[in-house]
């Protein structure tokens, strides 16, 4: 059976909160570069424990592990921005703050996939991806 939809970081978010609503601790969904790459941001910035790529036919899986057994997640809030019906362009003074700061925002700039404050940094704007806290 093919799963395919037309928004894949949207449904990867989805899978995420409804893990989370549940008391799940990991998920599986298939893996894109871009599903990736969203994943393991969300991974270096410390909201989710782990995130690697298994092996499978004919895609790979990305197993994402939330938090450690016993453990509280991270995430109380996890949003998609841009939506392939209305895509949400920002300027590097435009790139918006979550809770006063306390969360962040996932930008994709022209030098891939970054946090609001990295793409300040660097100077870059790009599509508001995902907003987290």
């Amino acid at each position: 059976m093919s799963i395919q939809t037309t928004d894949p970081v949207a449904d990867l978010l989805t899978r995420i909160r409804n893990a989370i609503a549940v008391g799940k601790n990991e998920v599986r969904v298939p893996t894109s570069k871009l599903k990736f790459a969203v994943a393991d941001k969300l991974q270096k910035i410390n909201y989710l424990e782990k995130v690697e790529v298994e092996d499978a036919k004919p895609r790979g899986i990305l197993h994402i592990v939330i938090n450690n057994e016993g453990e509280a997640t991270r995430i109380n809030e996890i949003d998609k921005v841009s939506t392939p019906g209305r895509r949400v362009y920002a300027g590097v003074n435009e790139i918006p703050k979550v809770k006063s700061g306390r969360g962040t925002v996932l930008v994709s700039t022209s030098k891939g996939i970054m946090t609001g404050q990295e793409a300040v940094k660097n100077k870059l704007g790009g599509e508001i991806l995902v907003k987290v806290w």
